[in-house]
């Protein structure tokens, strides 16, 4: 089965280690096989979708040395320090400046400096780039602005996964409120 002409929309909050791994597994894996072993993967397509069906649409995060540049960019820029594997083409994808709350720990905040300016609206973000699935990638602990963005991924109108140790999915308050909307929600 293949999806012919169909993207998954995929939006990120924190352009950090773990977004860079996922943007870069992303292009890397994107002439895989779908016959053969791929190490790295447990599936190449999936419910028929090819890795190459999915793509980055939209990008939130608060560092200055991230915020205005493309996505491309930012997943090496600022304190990002995981393993390159993969080059990432221009995505025409800029990252845009996000809500703080408690998104940047005491440690993060020492060596992190925030971009200025006012954050985007994030619901409205989200729906003018077409943004069907939003990834939350926050660094661990930010549970008010995890709660935060749950509240405008709802509003959007997109699915959630929820890739940091915050319970939303496996609350029931949060679960209802997806279930009510028709929205998938995955994660803690």
């Amino acid at each position: 089965m293949n999806k012919q002409n169909e993207k998954v929309r995929i939006g990120i909050i924190g352009v950090g280690n773990c977004a860079s791994s996922l943007v870069q597994g992303l292009h890397y894996y994107r002439d895989a096989d779908a016959s053969a072993f791929v190490p790295g993967l447990m599936h190449v397509n999936l419910g028929g979708y090819h890795i190459r069906d999915v793509e980055i649409v939209s990008a939130i995060d608060i560092d200055a040395e991230k915020v205005g540049k493309d996505v491309s960019a930012a997943i090496f820029a600022g304190h990002n320090n995981t393993t390159k594997f993969s080059d990432v083409p221009f995505l025409d994808v800029p990252v845009v400046r996000g809500m703080r709350h408690d998104g940047l720990g005491l440690e993060l905040s020492r060596i992190i400096s925030v971009a200025p300016g006012e954050a985007v609206n994030v619901s409205k973000y989200w729906r003018e780039t077409g943004t069907e699935i939003v990834v939350n990638y926050l660094p661990v602990g930010s549970e008010m602005a995890t709660k935060w963005y749950v509240e405008q991924v709802l509003e959007a109108g997109c699915a959630f996964v929820n890739a940091i140790p915050v319970f939303i999915a496996s609350q029931e308050y949060w679960a209802k409120r997806f279930r009510e909307r028709g929205l998938p929600i995955i994660g803690d």
